[in-house]
């Protein structure tokens, strides 16, 4: 796929991970942005790989390498490209009354700020005729749970952000912010861990692990860049894959 360049954020392991194998596989370069890098990754695809060390909840150092072109240079003459918000964390869990706020900052930094930094930074890189972002929501941004108010604010956050995108029709820019199911990453064994009082709905998830309903995330990520690459992408700003895959 000559032309197109991908940026994954996210990208050392779990469902970022599987997305940037998926994409490296049919040939799309991309640059993965993580505070840890993916030595897999980098062995079986060498040059078509880059990496940047980057903690997405630091927003001081994430715009300081957006200011300093780091995005804008990885993009050079791309034709078209493409941006997968991926990374995100479930932390805090739990009431509020049982909320560190600093935990709380953490994941609004993480969830919102850094997918939304990204997204404008990578709306303004020159000379691409095609843009592509995918933000990975969740349907905890469409339906609340108890235990999860931090992790569905920020979620729906980029639901909003998505349907304000599109309204603003930007030629050549198209955006999604996409629930992928519920996959078996080690955010589903995060919260198979928690105590029941900080989320009620544990027993559920430890249910769907034991009669084997997880998707794994090859499987997920296979169908989710299916979805982004299609002539379709970006027709409706918020989407679920397992309606799409039905």
């Amino acid at each position: 796929m000559t032309g197109i360049r991908a940026i994954v954020s996210g990208h050392s392991r779990g469902l970022g991970a599987a997305i940037a194998a998926e994409l490296l596989e049919r040939g799309v370069p991309v640059l993965g942005l993580a505070r840890q890098g993916n030595a897999a990754l980098a062995v079986a695809h060498g040059g078509q790989l880059a990496e940047v060390a980057l903690d997405l909840a630091d927003t001081e150092a994430l715009a300081a390498w957006l200011a300093a072109g780091g995005l804008a240079d990885w993009l050079g003459d791309a034709d078209e490209a493409l941006l997968i918000n991926n990374a995100g964390t479930l932390q805090p869990m739990g009431p509020l009354p049982l909320q560190d706020p600093a935990a709380v900052a953490h994941a609004v930094a993480i969830n919102v700020a850094a997918p939304l930094m990204l997204a404008a930074a990578f709306a303004q890189a020159d000379g691409i005729r095609e843009r592509r972002v995918l933000h990975v929501s969740s349907g905890a941004a469409r339906a609340a749970y108890a235990g999860w108010s931090v992790y569905c604010a920020t979620k729906a956050a980029l639901d909003q952000h998505a349907r304000a995108v599109q309204m603003d029709a930007t030629p050549g820019l198209r955006i999604c912010a996409l629930a992928p199911g519920v996959i078996d990453t080690d955010m589903q064994g995060e919260i198979r861990a928690i105590a029941p009082e900080r989320f009620p709905m544990r027993e559920r998830f430890v249910d769907l692990k034991r009669s084997g309903s997880l998707v794994a995330p090859e499987a997920c990520a296979m169908h989710l860049v299916d979805f982004m690459l299609d002539a379709d992408f970006g027709r409706s700003p918020v989407a679920d894959l397992r309606d799409l895959m039905q």
